[in-house]
């Protein structure tokens, strides 16, 4: 497994890319109401007249969730001509589907990750005291926590539909198109998560008619859902781009929707609880850049901006 950087094909990237940058970003908005308005549809979708199980209706909403994904991947595949790569693999590294690096591509964002949970790790082993002594029950009680999740429609859908559906559309597909349209990859780490946060405002549908709060105390619960997504789909999107596979960004996925949202607030927190905090914030944003550099988890790179190689195609 070569960790070596060879410059193969130079390549650059035409103005106007291989697709217009404002179809790209009509396709991407496109994709991101498709994704939720799937969701309230499943009435529509699966014939469903009679009133369902919580289970039942979450089932059904998955399978929305993964129609919604292969249309957007079908739309992507045909604006950007994939039909003309050679293989199946070729077609799939488009979308960061690869076989290659998979250990990289799992265990170091993974680790990188969890820095900026350092502070709710140690406040979560505050809170439940967990000795030396005690982790070991911990432990063995392990297996039967994940019998109780794989038993849980919930949990289905916070570490296994949400991620992946999530991550294929507003990665997989949005940033191949804005990169060939000539988008700068700064510029789509920004972009991007506007189109991510757009997929969440199901939320406020949900707070207001179903969990009946007040209109401004479920726009208050949303917004500050939209600032996280927002935030997270920065980081998703830096990942994507710059490691070029999509384990990446849904190892990261799957990790943030366990953990919840980090523990940002030292008054909080005892002394070595902000330790832990200061330090892993710190140690993030120091190996950030170098947890990340494409030839970590690419044989070769290119000097396309693309640099997967997409946009060799449109030479």
């Amino acid at each position: 497994m070569s960790m070596s950087t060879t410059p193969t094909v130079e390549v650059e990237v035409e103005e106007d890319g291989s697709i217009s940058k404002s179809a790209a970003v009509l396709a991407c908005g496109a994709m991101a109401v498709f994704y939720v308005a799937v969701l309230y549809a499943p009435t529509g979708l699966l014939r469903m007249s009679t009133p369902v199980s919580r289970d039942h209706y979450f089932i059904r909403r998955f399978v929305c969730a993964a129609l919604s994904t292969a249309l957007s991947v079908a739309a992507t595949f045909y604006l950007l001509t994939l039909g003309e790569l050679q293989g199946l693999s070729a077609m799939l590294r488009v979308f960061g589907l690869r076989t290659d690096h998979l250990c990289q591509s799992v265990l170091i964002p993974l680790s990188l990750t969890s820095l900026i949970y350092l502070g709710s790790f140690f406040c979560k082993l505050h809170a439940h005291n967990i000795s030396h002594n005690g982790l070991i029950p911990s432990v063995k009680q392990l297996p039967q926590g994940l019998a109780r999740c794989a038993r849980n429609v919930m949990a289905w859908r916070n570490y296994f539909v949400a991620p992946i559906t999530e991550e294929v559309v507003f990665r997989a597909c949005m940033i191949p198109l804005l990169l060939c349209a000539g988008f700068s990859t700064t510029l789509i780490i920004f972009l991007c998560p506007m189109f991510f946060s757009l997929a969440h405002l199901n939320h406020f549908i949900e707070l207001y008619y179903q969990g009946r709060h007040s209109f401004s105390r479920a726009l208050l619960v949303v917004g500050f859902q939209l600032c996280y997504t927002v935030v997270f789909g920065w980081y998703a999107a830096f990942l994507f781009i710059r490691t070029g596979t999509l384990i990446a960004p849904i190892v990261a996925h799957i990790f943030c929707n366990y953990m919840g949202l980090p523990t940002f607030h030292a008054s909080h927190m005892r002394g070595l609880e902000t330790i832990a905090f200061l330090a892993g914030v710190v140690g993030f944003f120091t190996l950030l850049f170098p947890a990340t550099r494409p030839n970590l988890y690419n044989h070769r790179i290119t000097g396309c901006n693309c640099w997967q190689a997409y946009c060799i195609l449109y030479r």
